[in-house]
Order: C-alpha cells, then sequence, then structure tokens
C-alpha cells in the first residue's frame, strides 16, 4: 500500500472514530501531519511577509541615509503598532472559526469572516490619523525636521499597507481554520518573488526613488489579498462561504469584545519589545548597545516567526478539537505541538550559543559591535529557547477563547514583573543592556509558567462545552443564511 493511501487511512480512522481510540504511534502520526498542514505554510507566510519588510528596506537604504531613518522609523513604530492592533483583534476570527469548523456548523466561517472584516474597519478607521498626521507627531516628539516630513509621505503610503492587514489577516485565520492554508504560502512566495523584481526595477533601473519602492511594498502587500479573496468567493470555500449576507451586521457585540481582548492581549506583547530598544536607548554607550540589541533582535524576529506558525497551528488545532467535542484530543494537539516546537527551540539554542560573537560579522564589520553581540548571545539563546513555548501556549490560548485572561497575565508578567525588574538591573545595578534583558526576560518566563499552569489545570471537558455554548449562541440556521443572501442579491 502506497504512503499516501496509509495516510489517508489513517485520516479516515481518526474522522471516523475519533482520536482516542487509535495507537500512540498512530495518534503521534495523524496529529503531526495535522499540525504542519497549519505550521508549515504558516511559518513560510510569515517568514516572506518579514521578508517584504526587510527587502523594501535594503532598496530604502540605496536611496539616501534621511530616506532609510525615516522609513525605519514608520516600520518600527507607526506599521508595527498598526500590525499588532489589527493582528491581535483578527485573532478572535481563529477562536470563532476554529470552533466553529470543529463544530461542522461550516456556513458560519464565512458570517464570521465578514464580521471580522467590519470590525477590523473600523479599527482601522481610527488608527488613520497616526499616518495621516505622521510629521506633525514625530516633530512634536523631537525628531528632526527633514527626517519628519520624510516620514510624513511615508506614513500616507502606509495607510494602504494597514488597510491590506483587514484582508489579509482576515482571510489567513479564515483559511487556517479550515487547514487550507497552502493557497497563502503560494501567494506570499509569487508576492516576494515581484517585490524583488519591481524593487529592483523601479529604485536601480528606472530610478523612481522612494515612490518606486514604496509602490512595490503595497503591491507585496495586496497582491495576496487579491489571490485570496478571489479563492474564497470563487469557489475555494463551497462549504464555509455562501455569499455576502446583512447577518455580518448582526450580533457584533460580542465580536467586537472578544477582537478586543485579542488585541490587548497581542499588543502587550509587542509593545514589549519596544520599550526593550527604547530603555537601551538611554544607556551609556548607547549606539554599540543599539547596534548589538538590533542584531540580537532581528535574529530573534526570524526565529519568531518559526513560533508564530506553531502559534497558528496550536490555535487551529485546539479550537477545531473544542468544536468538535474532543477534550482528550485538544489535550493531545497542545502537547504535541508544544514537544515539537520546543524541540527546535533547543536545537537553535544550542546553535546560538555555540556561535556566539561570529553571527554579528553577518550584520557588521565592528568588533566592538560583534563582542557586545558575543556577550548578548547568552540571552538570545535563552529568548529563544522560550519563545520556543510561550507562542505555542499563547496559540493555546487564543484557541479556547481565553484572550481577556492572558491579557491580563501579559500585564502582572511583562510591565510589573519584567520591564521593573529590567530598569533596576540595567540603571541601579548598573548591567547595561544585559540587565534590561535580563528583566525583560524574567518577565517573558513567569509568563509562560502561568500559562504553563493554567493549561495544565485547566478542566478540558468544560472548555469543550463553553466551545460549544459560543457556537450555539451566535449560530445562525443556514436557512436564514441562505434567505438573507438572497434578499441580498435582490
Amino acid at each position: 500500500m502506497e504512503e499516501g493511501d496509509i495516510n489517508q487511512k489513517l485520516l479516515g480512522k481518526a474522522e471516523k472514530s475519533g482520536i482516542e481510540e487509535l495507537t500512540l504511534k498512530e495518534k503521534i502520526w495523524v496529529e503531526t501531519k495535522k499540525m504542519w498542514v497549519v505550521a508549515g505554510p504558516a511559518i513560510f507566510t510569515r517568514f516572506s511577509t518579514f521578508g517584504v519588510t526587510i527587502i523594501s528596506q535594503a532598496f530604502v537604504g540605496h536611496i539616501g541615509p534621511t530616506e532609510l531613518a525615516a522609513y525605519s522609523l514608520c516600520f518600527t513604530v507607526l506599521l508595527r503598532f498598526g500590525n499588532g492592533v489589527l493582528l491581535g483583534m483578527a485573532s478572535a476570527l481563529e477562536t470563532l472559526c476554529g470552533q466553529a469548523f470543529g463544530a461542522k456548523q461550516y456556513h458560519m466561517l464565512g458570517v464570521y469572516l465578514q464580521r471580522s472584516w467590519i470590525v477590523l474597519f473600523l479599527t482601522a478607521c481610527c488608527l488613520l490619523p497616526l499616518y495621516i498626521f505622521t510629521t506633525p507627531i514625530l516633530e512634536a516628539l523631537g525628531q528632526e525636521k527633514e527626517i519628519a516630513e520624510v516620514a510624513g509621505y511615508i506614513g500616507h503610503w502606509f495607510i494602504i499597507v494597514v488597510l491590506s492587514f483587514i484582508v489579509s489577516y482576515t482571510c489567513q485565520m479564515f483559511l487556517q481554520a479550515q487547514s487550507k492554508n497552502m493557497i497563502i504560502a503560494y501567494l506570499a512566495a509569487f508576492s516576494i518573488g515581484i517585490h524583488i523584481f519591481l524593487s529592483w526595477l523601479l529604485t536601480m533601473k528606472f530610478k523612481f526613488g522612494l515612490a518606486g519602492a514604496l509602490s512595490s511594498t503595497v503591491l507585496a502587500y495586496w497582491l495576496p489579498n487579491i489571490g485570496q479573496i478571489l479563492f474564497v468567493t470563487c469557489g475555494g470555500c463551497k462549504e464555509t462561504w455562501k455569499g455576502f449576507s446583512m447577518l455580518a451586521f448582526k450580533d457584533l457585540w460580542p465580536v467586537v469584545k472578544l477582537s478586543l481582548s485579542s488585541g490587548a492581549m497581542l499588543c502587550l506583547e509587542l509593545w514589549y519589545n519596544t520599550i526593550l530598544v527604547l530603555l537601551t536607548g538611554n544607556l551609556e554607550n548607547a549606539q554599540v548597545a543599539i547596534d548589538a540589541l538590533a542584531i540580537c533582535l532581528n535574529i530573534n524576529g526570524w526565529e519568531m516567526m518559526i513560533s508564530l506558525g506553531f502559534l497558528a497551528a496550536a490555535s487551529v488545532r485546539v479550537s477545531n478539537e473544542l468544536g468538535r467535542g474532543s477534550a482528550k484530543a485538544a489535550k493531545f494537539s497542545i502537547l504535541m505541538s508544544t514537544l515539537t516546537s520546543l524541540a527546535i527551540g533547543l536545537v537553535l539554542f544550542l546553535l546560538f550559543l555555540f556561535l556566539r560573537g561570529r553571527l554579528a560579522y553577518i550584520f557588521t564589520e565592528s568588533e566592538e559591535v560583534a563582542d557586545a553581540v558575543a556577550e548578548l548571545s547568552p540571552l538570545l539563546a535563552m529568548s529563544i529557547l522560550l519563545n520556543s513555548v510561550q507562542p505555542v501556549l499563547s496559540g493555546v490560548a487564543v484557541g479556547a477563547g481565553w484572550q481577556s485572561i492572558v491579557a491580563w497575565v501579559n500585564v502582572a508578567s511583562y510591565y510589573l514583573i519584567g520591564i521593573p525588574i529590567g530598569v533596576v538591573l540595567g540603571y541601579v545595578f548598573h548591567m547595561q543592556v544585559k540587565g534590561v534583558w535580563i528583566g525583560m526576560l524574567l518577565g517573558t518566563f513567569v509568563q509562560t509558567v502561568i500559562l504553563v499552569i493554567i493549561t495544565w489545570k485547566t478542566d478540558w471537558d468544560r472548555q469543550v462545552v463553553l466551545a460549544r455554548n459560543r457556537v450555539n449562541k451566535w449560530l445562525v440556521s443556514e436557512s436564514r443564511e441562505g434567505n438573507s443572501n438572497t434578499n441580498n442579491a435582490a
């Protein structure tokens, strides 16, 4: 019997009788396949999306130092802020779509998708003043006038990028809940290839300057969106997309509340890393410290793309199994996702401990900066190890709908423990950037331990009941949705 037939037989057996009746070897095989169907494309997509920004930054750097400084400022502060808010709020869709798909209420996924579009569009409108008035905002914060003016020009372009996040994140989570995210990976690969070519053509060949680089960036963000919308609405999701419906405008408040909790949960984590950079900027020999920290955070950022892929996988698998009504399968999914991510994290932990300062020469020729990176390498390795567990547990929280609980855990761990300890170690005990980072790591460690305890102590049978109640509470009968679509078309 061929391997594909064996895989199909095992998966079919799991669907019919439940994963509880399989042998341990079969359980591991089935769960690993289901996990990587989500995690693999998710990791590749995040690498590609992260790469779009890096490529843009590289080409902008060839235009001029002022343009590079303005772009870096806009990306680090403005775009990352908008990205965090919208990505966090869109993660509510992971909970809703994942649980509805597991409960076989397929028609509700399209309604949830449209509700999320409305919520995220209204949120994006609230964020737009940041990008419209970028120049006066930066000047008021003490930024140089020349850089602030160029940043204002870039900020106007970033309005189109921010609006692209609405479609991008919601469609990704809608498709991930159904394990149909290979299309996302294909579109991301196509987009980054076009982006490299257009960036070279418009900035290097035709010398269109900043406008050329930003045009290519905008196109790189919107091309996958067009492909995803066409895939969703033109037959790629026949069971879960029944057309546009007026029901999307009903029962919005519960979606808003869950979205706000999700946004708070993710933003508190993103701002935590930003504060680390800001605190480092006020230390002695700040230039070397910031350069070394930037290299470490860049490496850490690339590694986080792997962890975020497992976050997506954990979220999808847990929400699907809770919606399906299987507490044992949900717990097994958590175990497999955590152990797989931890194994990868351990390998990278040992690798970065071994390489230490040698990594710095990829980014700089300064021996002083390389020595600083070598000193920070153990902390970088420890960050990578923690990152292999913490995002998976955050994904579990999203899948179960615990966003508000995790938001409070983040406040306590990061802002009441991590940052104060980092300030004391860095400034009072003069440990400089190492002290600040140790404090921040302690905050992440505390958060991880708390999430482990919450996950371990959770009554997963009760979570199945809560998931079913959530699905039933917001359920709209398929006939009502069909009538709404017909009336809407008329």
